[in-house]
């Protein structure tokens, strides 16, 4: 090869752009590191060099008497271990090794597939039924090896080397005893030989890396625990837990369909249980096949114990416990203490600081004890910096808890996650508080609560968290710390109304405050459990007996501002039939004992709260004077109160002056009531309330035939349902809006 392109006087890169065959791949050619390029190689160089035809012969023959002496297939070498007759789902996946299968036949690059997950979700089945369904599509051979990756010693890669070479036919005394020889003879046979060859149960990138060919017509699947995410031009094929549907198919397909119709509510539930790990489905229909006698609701309501679930998914050799276990003896000192120490959490997932306080480390060690958890399929993460147990999982990290720490060790860690999640809940909830907004200078958390949103970010993604800790604070009686809590959040209340809890965790801030035996403060958080029930649960009839018995308590202490309070709270009874005298009655003395209190910043909100209920009394013309006297109270720069709850109920005040315009059809002047309400409620935002103006703002716009305004209205207002999760309101716009575009397709309405 030499010889010829120095005859020819080229240099490497030169033959290299006339043949397009790589610099390096010359390269070794000339030094003897390739002896046995492959026939296509050998044409493009023999024209590039523009040899003559005996030249052209010599230049082959070299290439041919380079390439290894092969017996043909050992026979029992390397065969496919036996497949199961019931594989289900993973559809995609194997169109995916089909479509790979098809690139592989061009021989261009060397075609390398990984398929990751973790322990019992169906990787080497995978593996062994894709490899079964294309074999015929490698003509030369399909072979697998078990590199025993989770062995305390896996198999090295040059006794892999000298399996699969003995499997490919090369004759013993030619395999070298050099393991780069030995790797390089394995790259030059799998270079011309179409094989698909499975490398099963890795290790990790290291051990892979030297199995992997150079180039040829053939495919090499992989298939570890650990995302071998390393490995450079593979295509990665990460596996998750069966769908229910799939998972049930198994099962019925181990059992047989007419046993598993006998009880197809105990299927469902049995793969629930297991959590549609292909592992643990298999290990559930192989016991109920050995028991003949059983019921499959009997097995499944054997795995509704929590605490023996792991011990009853066991068969034979088969146990899910082993499995992870498996991965388990893989982790680091700190991987392992924060595994464990996660069965904890009461939340479905979490993030590093978490992992920090629980395992008392810092933000690093953490993010790395998570991604080698991850790494090994033992938590996923389905989104950046959140972390996720399998059902099962959780329930072998819980029992590795109880066997390896004492009780008391799991208790103090308890604690400190607990106390810790409470700690940063109340400074993210005064974030929205206009008294405090943000924390203290000296301050510190492991996470950062820079911002209003931030702190709202932060108390949505661990909401079942510290709702968990405040549970347990009230079952040990830290009253105080539970009513702290729940006052942290009062105003945040107002910006995730959907969440479904603020009625329990104000349940439990005023029985705190009574346990205390503290009347004002279980007064104030009676009012908050109003305002829970009715505007979160719709529950008015309990929304007025709070607030009454609020109202009852604030008497009893002499506390005018939450006597006006209760009667605020108490108005929401307005939806109810027949209420209407009540609803009056409330609000106007609400209004008259805020505003005897001194209380100018609640004062507004029972003021609209009266103007309200004289618009639905049909007292419109009192109603639009009191709002109108409300606007110009609010709108006069000596009102006193904070600027930014002043600019806020001012909005609110607007919002209902558009109301009320709107209602007597009066259309521009309802439009420029709520257009002036945006900026005002935009100082306090709240997204309900923004929404709520913006879709009255549509609606006064689009009977104003002012459309293209409205739309934009009404676009805004969704987005602000959407943001805030109010589903019902959204819905409500979108049928606005098509309204909207029928009446303007159609204007004669048909």
């Amino acid at each position: 090869m030499r010889r010829l392109r120095q005859e020819s006087g080229l240099t490497i890169e030169e033959l290299s752009h006339a043949s397009g065959v790589s610099v390096r791949a010359i390269g070794d050619m000339e030094r003897g590191v390739s002896r046995s390029p492959q026939r296509r190689t050998v044409q493009a160089l023999a024209e590039a060099l523009r040899v003559d035809e005996g030249q052209r012969a010599e230049l082959a023959e070299a290439a041919r008497v380079g390439r290894p002496r092969l017996s043909g297939p050992v026979t029992g070498a390397g065969q496919l271990p036996r497949g199961t007759g019931d594989f289900v789902g993973r559809l995609r996946e194997l169109d995916l090794l089909r479509d790979l299968a098809e690139q592989a036949e061009t021989g261009e690059t060397a075609v390398v597939a990984t398929i990751s997950g973790p322990a019992g979700i169906g990787k080497t089945a995978l593996a062994v039924h894709a490899t079964r369904h294309l074999g015929k599509a490698f003509p030369d051979g399909c072979f697998y090896v078990d590199l025993r990756g989770m062995d305390s010693v896996p198999l090295a890669p040059g006794a892999v080397h000298s399996r699969l070479l003995k499997a490919l036919g090369v004759v013993e005394r030619g395999i070298p005893s050099d393991e780069d020889e030995r790797a390089g003879l394995y790259r030059a046979v799998l270079g011309h030989r179409r094989c698909l060859i499975v490398l099963d149960n890795a290790a990790d990138e290291g051990q892979v890396r030297p199995l992997l060919p150079a180039g040829g017509p053939g495919m090499t699947i992989v298939t570890s625990r650990r995302s071998l995410a390393g490995l450079e031009g593979v295509r990665q094929i990460p596996l998750d837990q069966l769908s229910s549907e799939e998972a049930g198919r198994l099962l019925r397909a181990i059992l047989g369909e007419e046993r598993a119709a006998t009880d197809s509510g105990g299927v469902a539930e049995l793969v629930r249980l297991c959590g549609n790990l292909p592992l643990a489905v298999r290990i559930a229909g192989n016991r109920l096949q050995s028991r003949p006698g059983w019921t499959i609701s009997q097995l499944a309501d054997r795995l509704g114990d929590e605490e023996r679930r792991l011990e009853a998914l066991a068969v034979g050799d088969l146990a899910v416990a082993a499995a992870f276990a498996l991965s388990y003896q893989q982790l680091s000192g700190t991987a392992r203490c924060s595994f464990r120490r996660l069965a904890l959490a009461a939340a479905p997932d979490f993030g590093v600081p978490m992992v920090a306080v629980l395992a008392q480390v810092d933000l690093v060690e953490a993010e790395d004890a998570l991604e080698e958890l991850a790494e090994l399929g033992l938590l996923s993460s389905p989104y950046a910096g959140r972390y996720v147990f399998h059902d099962l999982v959780r329930l072998y990290a819980r029992a590795r808890l109880s066997e390896e720490e004492p009780i008391e060790a799991q208790e103090r860690a308890r604690r400190r996650m607990e106390s810790w999640l409470l700690k940063v809940a109340v400074v993210a909830g005064r974030w929205f508080e206009p008294e405090y907004g943000a924390p203290p200078p000296d301050w510190r958390s492991l996470v950062p609560l820079g911002s209003q949103e931030e702190g709202g970010d932060w108390l949505q993604a661990e909401g079942t968290a510290w709702l968990e800790a405040l549970r347990s604070a009230a079952q040990r009686g830290e009253h105080a710390t539970v009513v702290g809590v729940a006052e942290s959040m009062h105003w945040f209340s107002d910006q995730w109304i959907r969440w479904g809890y603020w009625r329990e965790v104000f349940e439990l801030s005023s029985s705190a405050a009574r346990a205390m035996g503290d009347r004002l403060r279980e007064a104030v958080h009676l009012n908050y459990l109003s305002w829970a029930l009715a505007t979160c649960e719709d529950r008015v009839e309990e929304a007025e007996v709070a607030a009454l018995r609020a109202l009852e308590l604030a008497r009893d202490v002499g506390d005018i501002r939450q006597q006006g309070w209760a009667l605020v709270y108490a108005w929401a009874i307005w939806r109810t039939p027949g209420s209407l005298e009540r609803h009056l009655d409330y609000t106007r003395r609400g209004a008259e004992l805020l505003l005897q209190a001194g209380d100018f910043e609640s004062y507004p909100q029972a003021a609209t709260s009266y103007i309200t209920a004289l618009r639905r009394a049909g007292q419109i013309s009192e109603s639009l004077d009191r709002n109108l006297a409300l606007v110009r109270m609010l709108s006069d720069p000596s009102y006193g109160g904070s600027p930014a709850i002043t600019s806020f109920s001012l909005g609110t005040a607007l919002d209902h002056l558009g109301a009320a315009y709107a209602e007597l059809e009066r259309w521009e002047e309802a439009i420029e009531a709520y257009q002036q309400a945006m900026p005002a409620l935009r100082a306090h935002p709240i997204g309900l309330a923004l929404g709520r103006t913006q879709a009255r703002l549509g609606f006064v716009l689009w009977r104003a035939g002012r459309v293209e305004e409205a739309r934009e209205a009404y676009a805004e207002a969704l987005r602000q349902f959407e943001r805030s999760g109010d589903v019902e309101r959204a819905a409500e716009v979108r049928a606005e809006v098509e309204k909207l575009v029928s009446s303007v397709s159609d204007p004669l309405g048909g």
